[in-house]
């Protein structure tokens, strides 16, 4: 006979999801969980993950089989149906997916914080504080991250520092719309808009840089500009948004920033004068300048 009241502390799992997978287990929902990857039924009793890299797919790891009794026990992988080729693929669910971004959480951030939000450790301020950043804010960042056939980012450094010096300066000069309401002036006055004895001198400055910046860009590309760094919005959104064809927004977005480029006078390469920039005069390998009081003396 049972005691229900034993059986009551024990701790139970939910139907068709495992109280808690191994190390192992999580480390091959991780492979599979990253983007574009799948895994086949190796050799050995194994299974290989593919994955890409820089446009080609590569062998990035395997695990054992007998690993795959918790995690499709738990639908957090599947097997798809085979294809041409007639070997099947195994790929992590969004339930997988979740678990694995859990799992991968920080130390001290919310598990379910960082399943929603992709969080990289990084470096802020003179002293090289490490803080965690979320991947999915900028999307110039994002673009800067990802690289394309030829291995090179899809926005280099400088275009970057230029993108997120306009996103600065819209910020700080509180240029965009607000979306949500304004607790930070006083009930009061009856008003939560900014009055005229609220701007700073900050405000005031970063608002004429960014007014600088986008002239000096031209009407035609500012908006795009202002959607990307201001609004914060993903290229496809501007895309569907504009009726652009699709991917045409990375190039119109190139243009744009170089042009940020040459305004904040930002270069990819740094470069110094020209080779014989300050070359005056010709002579033979004997020539001898003369200085200005021996021409006096001898004339």
């Amino acid at each position: 006979m049972v005691d229900p009241v034993s059986s009551a502390k024990r701790p139970t799992a939910r139907r068709g999801r495992p109280a808690s997978l191994s190390r192992e287990a999580e480390r091959a929902l991780g492979l599979l969980s990253e983007a574009g990857a799948y895994g086949v039924e190796g050799e050995k009793g194994e299974v290989a993950v593919v994955a890409p890299r820089n446009g080609v797919s590569v062998r990035v790891g395997a695990f054992r089989a007998l690993l795959l009794a918790p995690l499709l026990a738990g639908a957090l992988v599947l097997w798809e149906a085979a294809g041409p080729s007639g070997r099947r693929r195994l790929r992590a669910t969004l339930a997988g997916q979740a678990h694995a971004a859990r799992h991968a959480a920080p130390a001290g951030v919310d598990p379910f914080l960082a399943q929603h939000k992709p969080l990289v450790a990084g470096e802020a301020g003179e002293e090289r504080v490490r803080v965690l950043v979320n991947e999915a804010e900028s999307p110039l960042a994002w673009l800067a991250r990802r690289k394309g056939r030829d291995g090179a980012p899809l926005v280099d450094a400088a275009c970057l520092e230029a993108g997120e010096r306009l996103r600065r300066d819209l910020t700080i000069g509180a240029m965009l719309p607000r979306t949500t309401a304004n607790w930070s002036a006083a009930v009061a006055s009856g008003s939560r808009s900014l009055g005229p004895t609220d701007f700073t001198d900050a405000m005031i400055a970063a608002r004429q840089r960014a007014r600088a910046a986008l002239a000096a860009v031209g009407p035609d590309l500012s908006g795009l500009l202002i959607d990307i760094c201001g609004f914060l919005k993903g290229l496809e959104t501007i895309e569907r948004e504009r009726c652009w064809p699709a991917r045409s927004g990375k190039l119109v977005l190139e243009l744009a920033l170089r042009q940020l480029c040459r305004h904040y006078g930002l270069e990819s390469v740094a470069r110094g004068r020209a080779a014989g920039a300050g070359l005056r005069h010709w002579g033979a390998g004997d020539f001898r300048p003369l200085l200005h009081g021996a021409m006096q003396m001898g004339a």
